[in-house]
Order: structure tokens, then C-alpha cells, then sequence
């Protein structure tokens, strides 16, 4: 493991819409479900009201981008059509765009026409669990559209992954997979690139606290982390209580993921993920 501060150069903007977005201080990615099953019910919005009501929540406490996601990704979550999916996503980004143009949408889908279809109704990010595996389209899809893309670590789907989860060494298969899939996408044109690690995704409780302990291994590949920690399974599991409850721990994971090179944080709350930056740039300020 190198140290943080070396030779190697991080990327530290991305071009989102046609604005550099500065990485230097960290960014919060708020969570927006249009789904009826994702784990966090507090996620959950379905109705135009309800998407303009959190939308403007959490742009009001400082989100920078807004992540939309209508296939629920949780372990075991129901299959839906591409149609379905579609039914559900693409009028939630008309309807953001519509009423807050300034906001930054990032559209959490694998599959490569749904992605296609909402660049073109407004949004600008591209956020893959499934690092392409799961439609060929994707990559040359990103590289045509030129948006910024998430690659995520996930093996199998969200139907199998939770049996997913042996590694005869997984921080070195998690590089090779990355290195690999950077090299693909650069091929096809792709020029801001993010990584996340899949907290969650085809890793066990054990697995995610080594993953989040190693976290600025990723540093090298030279992109931006995301960490996406927020109220998940390795936080109310480990301490016994419900995903409503896992506010306080999701402030701790964060912190942590911070000082290990995160640049952005996919969260729930963004308010109190904000307050993580401050505190986190109070102590970076302080080391000076």
C-alpha cells in the first residue's frame, strides 16, 4: 500500500453538464428511490410531490448531486423490466429538471438504453452497480454520451450477490477488476470516471469493514472514491438495530471513508453528511 500523499495524481474535477465540479473538497450525493422495495424506506419517494419535496430538501442542505435510482438494488430485491424501470425513472429527471435546473442528477442504472434515455430527458451522471456486466452497451453507450460514469464492484446481480462473496484475496481481486474496467472504458472514450467500491455488494459484513480499512488503497488508480456506507447492513446489523436507526453509525463510516481519500459520499441524509466535511476539513486545516 502506498502512502496517501505521493507521486501518483488524483483527478480531482469532473464535467458534468459542461461545469467542472472541484473534488478537492468532498461532495454529497443525495439518495432519491423511485421504488416501492429499496431497504431504507426513508428513501423512498414515488409520487411528483414526494420527488420535489426531497429534491428540494436536500439541495436546501447542500447536496451537489442528486443519485435516482428506480431498480432497487437490495439483496433479493425483485427483477423489473427495462419497461418498468423506464415507466418509473424517466419522468422523475423530467420532473427535477423541470422545476430545479441547477441540480446535478446522477441516474443509478444498468442498463445501457435507460442510462441513454435519461442523459437525453436532463440528467448528466451515469452510476453502474453492475461495472457493465450487466449490458455490453454500457461502456461505448458512456463513451458517446460523454457523461461521467460510477463504475461499482458487484459480482453477480442483486439476486445472487449476497452468495457471491468468495475471495481468495479480495483487495486484489477488486484491483484487478478496476484496472481491467478503467482500461475499457478508456477505450471507448471515457474520460471522468469514478470508483466505488460496493459496500454491500457481493461482500459480507467482515468483508465491507476490510474493504472500508483498505479503502485508500483505490487512491492509486488516480480517479475519485465514492463511498456509499450510508445506513447499511454492515452499520444495524453489527450493532443490532433497524436501518432508520443507523443514522449515527452511517456519520462514523463516513468520517472514516474521509480521511481515507473518499472525494464523494453517497448518503440519505445530506445534512448530516455536509457536517462530516466540515468537521473532516476543520481537521485536515488543523494538521497544517
Amino acid at each position: 500500500m502506498m502512502a496517501k500523499d505521493t507521486f501518483f495524481q488524483i483527478k480531482r474535477t469532473l464535467n458534468v453538464g459542461g461545469k467542472i465540479i472541484d473534488l478537492t473538497e468532498p461532495k454529497v450525493m443525495g439518495i432519491l428511490n423511485i421504488t416501492p422495495d429499496s431497504f431504507f424506506s426513508g428513501s423512498r419517494v414515488q409520487s411528483e410531490k414526494e420527488i420535489l419535496q426531497q429534491t428540494e430538501k436536500m439541495l436546501t442542505e447542500g447536496a451537489d448531486f442528486l443519485d435516482l435510482g428506480a431498480y432497487s438494488s437490495r439483496p433479493d430485491a425483485e427483477d423489473i423490466s427495462e419497461a418498468e424501470e423506464l415507466r418509473r425513472l424517466i419522468p422523475a429527471v423530467k420532473t427535477i429538471t423541470q422545476n430545479f435546473p441547477e441540480a446535478l442528477i446522477s441516474v443509478d442504472t444498468f442498463r445501457a438504453n435507460i442510462a441513454k434515455q435519461a442523459i437525453e430527458t436532463g440528467a448528466h451522471i451515469i452510476n453502474d452497480i453492475s461495472g457493465g456486466n450487466l449490458d455490453a452497451q454500457m461502456f461505448e453507450t458512456v463513451g458517446k454520451l460523454q457523461v461521467p460514469y460510477i463504475l461499482m464492484h458487484m459480482k453477480g446481480t442483486p439476486q445472487t450477490m449476497k452468495n457471491l462473496n468468495q475471495y481468495d484475496n479480495m483487495m486484489q481481486e477488486m484491483s484487478f477488476y478496476f484496472s481491467e474496467k478503467i482500461a475499457q472504458l478508456k477505450q471507448c472514450g471515457v474520460k471522468d470516471i469514478s470508483i466505488d467500491p460496493g459496500f454491500g455488494f457481493a461482500k459480507n459484513i467482515a468483508q465491507n469493514y476490510q474493504l472500508l480499512n483498505h479503502l485508500e488503497d483505490f487512491n492509486l488508480f488516480g480517479f475519485p472514491v465514492l463511498a456509499g456506507l450510508s445506513r447499511k447492513s454492515m452499520i444495524w446489523k453489527s450493532l443490532n438495530i433497524t436501518p432508520k436507526e443507523a443514522l449515527n453509525g452511517t456519520s462514523v463510516l463516513n468520517t472514516i471513508a474521509l480521511q481515507k481519500g473518499a472525494q464523494i459520499l453517497r448518503v440519505h441524509d445530506v445534512k448530516e453528511a455536509k457536517e462530516c466535511i466540515k468537521i473532516y476539513n476543520l481537521l485536515k486545516t488543523a494538521r497544517i
